[in-house]
């Protein structure tokens, strides 16, 4: 599924800023009066309660319910204007660049990328969250 785009968004790359360096933007400007939708963090546990046991599949359901999430509420990734990932350190953080290219394509929110000694159960590697908007 190619995300919708959301023109109304300004998508910031300041020129006294290096460019950056991975699929992210180094801000976001939201117009006045879009509504606001906060994600708390998704992990790699699917809707039956089960989880892989390796931090590509986890990561790639991680994204996956984001976006349920974002469904939910009639938007879709081309409204996330932050995004969020934790990693546990030691695992393929490439794996968990792939999943994010495959669920946002050329979508670029502003961005951060954490490395933790562990999540909340020791069995998850990764936890996403996000901020989107509604114009």
């Amino acid at each position: 599924m190619k995300p919708a785009s959301n023109e109304r968004l300004r998508y910031s790359n300041p020129s006294g800023v290096h460019a950056p360096s991975g699929p992210y933007t180094h801000a976001v400007v939201v117009p006045p009066g879009a509504g606001t939708l906060y994600i708390s963090g998704q992990v790699g546990v699917r809707p039956d309660g089960a989880f892989a046991s390796n931090i590509a599949e986890q990561a790639d359901q991680a994204f996956r319910n984001l976006i349920a999430v974002l469904n939910a509420h009639d938007l879709d990734v081309a409204s996330v204007i932050k995004l969020t990932v934790y990693m546990v350190a030691g695992h393929d953080g490439g794996a968990v660049r792939r999943a994010r290219l495959k669920h946002f394509g050329d979508i670029r929110p502003a961005s951060t990328t954490v490395y933790v000694s562990q999540l909340v159960r020791p069995e998850w590697f990764v936890e996403v969250e996000a901020v989107a908007v509604r114009p």
